[in-house]
């Protein structure tokens, strides 16, 4: 028996609320090393006397299940329902050869009666406090998401055209200063398309005043860029948006702002006199120019994103900057409606700023969708007072790296998985941002290496998993392209409807049918005997099963799929799958 590698944490991912009455234990051991696991728990008041009549702390038993299995850990998890809203508890593990150990808040412990009424060694959850982590906004978890980089999606609007705009030709391969024209005019042309498609969840690349195609360096985070369209455009586009039943995420660049923006410009024009000179973490004096090759390599003079000159990082632990934000994160939500932020390199931000956020926007709109981007484990933001979700980049590599790249084999990959959903509570999976390329990636068909099969069919597995769902603009119309600026090419139009639409669009219908299953049931992996990889999912005795053969060969396997690809009269084609109701 592996004693060391038992763990649990209390108040964490290990022990956390599913409403103000249960509560979800989970005990990690490691892999293969134990045959079962019991939870002991009561109330921490509750004491009853023994045969001499002597008071003793008295406990039920309840047994966990093996939930799933990492690289190196296999997770266990029972959900448990104290009678007075609060509990101590202790876990029993026994392995093969029938030996139990007892593990606690003080360590482990030989399993005696002695050390099982004990009440030192138990974990404790004090009290069920029903407060903000056990709150994630429902309609998420129902939700198919749809990323538009504006200067890209549509022209609708030809008058606001940058000067040298280019032709809209999907098969350019844009430089990083083009501009195509795409605005906000042209997602609202669009928005019956999208409909069509079956996304309900439009998550938008920033659009506020900046110098640049991408908008990342803002200039005025209270203006809609000029070449996008104005405050007007944008509200009939959110009020379009809500009545087909859309719900709209906005890009905060909060992280850093822009060179031209009139805080920095008054910086470089006032030096340490400027009123401003406390928003920015300025080391050296005095400021170089911007068209200083050297400036933002190696010792930089003040912090930026990365090594960007052009993008100055704001100081959130100073009070007026933090009151700034917090008006701009309110403003959008209370004169425009907006349902979601997207917080762009969020990890870089200090948390006491994004608690504040929080709360800021809670008060306003409680269902309010929070999302970080993290792009590595995130349990600090995912507490229950800052974030949502995290765009779930660690968890949809691991999806890459075998159905894409091949980099790893199908258990591995299922290990992998595994251990990234039991980093975060299940209701914190459950808002996670799942997508397999976005503006900052090269595009699925391209990690694919073209292959349309083998992209749909991880498309595909990334849909039946635990999370929101999310596509990349021009994903349904079968577009390439390299890492940026390549992802970012102009919207192919023409392949609207045609063979790819239909089948991405065939895949967000079987999301949006099963969506409350989907959201919130339960996950697990399995290899079968022929190497097909299995994922099941559970929800109030509700199942589905997806079948994908990443195999270099043809399997049999009995089904009447409600979606497949690959799979006729009974065979499963290599890149193929199917997913079948239970």
């Amino acid at each position: 028996m592996l004693i060391s590698a038992m763990a649990h944490r209390p108040e964490s991912e290990d022990c956390f609320l599913i409403d103000a009455h249960q509560v979800r234990l989970r005990f990690k051991t490691a892999l293969g090393d134990i045959q079962n696991v019991t939870v002991l728990y009561g109330d921490p008041y509750w004491n009853l006397p023994d045969e001499t009549g002597e008071y003793h702390f008295t406990y039920s038993k309840a047994p966990m299940t093996k939930i799933a299995s990492g690289q190196t850990h296999d997770y266990w998890a029972v959900t448990v329902k104290p009678p007075y809203q609060r509990i101590q508890y202790l876990f029993a593990a026994t392995d093969a050869e029938g030996k139990t150990i007892l593990f606690g808040d003080r360590g482990p412990r030989v399993d005696t009666e002695v050390e099982r009424i004990e009440a030192a060694n138990y974990f404790r959850l004090p009290y069920f406090h029903e407060i903000d982590r056990t709150k994630t906004p429902s309609w998420v978890s129902e939700t198919v998401w749809y990323q538009i980089f504006p200067e890209r999606f549509a022209n609708g609007d030809p008058s606001l055209n940058p000067e040298n705009c280019l032709p809209w030709q999907p098969e350019d391969h844009p430089g990083r200063e083009d501009y195509y024209g795409g605005d906000l005019q042209g997602v609202l042309d669009h928005l019956d398309d999208l409909q069509d498609l079956g996304v309900n969840g439009l998550y938008f690349c920033p659009i506020f005043k900046a110098s640049s195609n991408h908008k990342y360096d803002t200039i005025d985070y209270l203006e809609i860029d000029p070449a996008f369209g104005d405050k007007a455009l944008f509200a009939k586009l959110v009020h379009e948006a809500h009545a087909r039943g859309m719900r709209v995420m906005l890009d905060a660049v909060f992280n850093h702002m822009g060179y031209a923006s009139m805080q920095w410009q008054d910086v470089l024009q006032n030096g340490q006199k400027s009123r401003f000179v406390d928003w920015f973490h300025i080391h050296d004096w005095p400021l170089l120019p911007y068209r200083d090759p050297t400036l933002g390599q190696g010792d930089p003079q003040f912090d930026t994103f990365a090594f960007g000159p052009g993008m100055p990082k704001l100081n959130t632990a100073n009070p007026e900057v933090q009151a700034y934000l917090l008006e701009i994160a309110t403003y959008w939500v209370k004169q425009f409606d907006i349902d979601a932020w997207r917080l762009d390199v969020a990890n870089e931000v200090d948390h006491h700023f994004w608690r504040q956020f929080h709360d800021a926007l809670i008060a306003i709109k409680p269902d309010f969708y929070i999302l970080g981007e993290v792009w590595h484990s995130s349990q600090p933001w995912l507490n229950g007072d800052e974030f949502s979700g995290v765009m779930n980049y660690a968890f949809t590599q691991q999806i890459e790296d075998h159905f894409l790249t091949g980099v790893s084999d199908a258990q591995t990959m299922l290990a992998r998985l595994s251990d990234q959903l039991m980093l975060y509570r299940d209701n914190v999976n459950s808002m996670m941002l799942n997508m397999l390329d976005s503006h900052d990636t090269p595009r699925l068909l391209t990690v694919a290496g073209g292959d349309l099969d083998r992209a749909l069919q991880a498309l595909a597995f990334t849909f039946l998993q635990t999370g929101t769902p999310c596509i990349y603009y021009g994903t349904e119309m079968g577009m390439a392209g390299e890492n940026d600026p390549d992802d970012r090419k102009p919207m192919d139009w023409s392949k609207l409807h045609q063979s790819t639409w239909q089948r991405v669009h065939a895949l967000v219908a079987l999301r949006r049918e099963y969506a409350e299953l989907l959201g919130n049931g339960t996950t697990t992996y399995a290899l079968t005997d022929t190497g097909l990889i299995k994922v099941t999912r559970q929800l109030a005795g509700q199942t589905l099963e997806g079948y994908f053969n990443t195999t270099d060969q043809s399997v049999a396997i009995s089904a009447q799929p409600l979606l497949q690809q690959g799979f006729e009269a009974g065979i499963l084609s290599p890149k193929g799958f199917i997913v079948r109701a239970q």
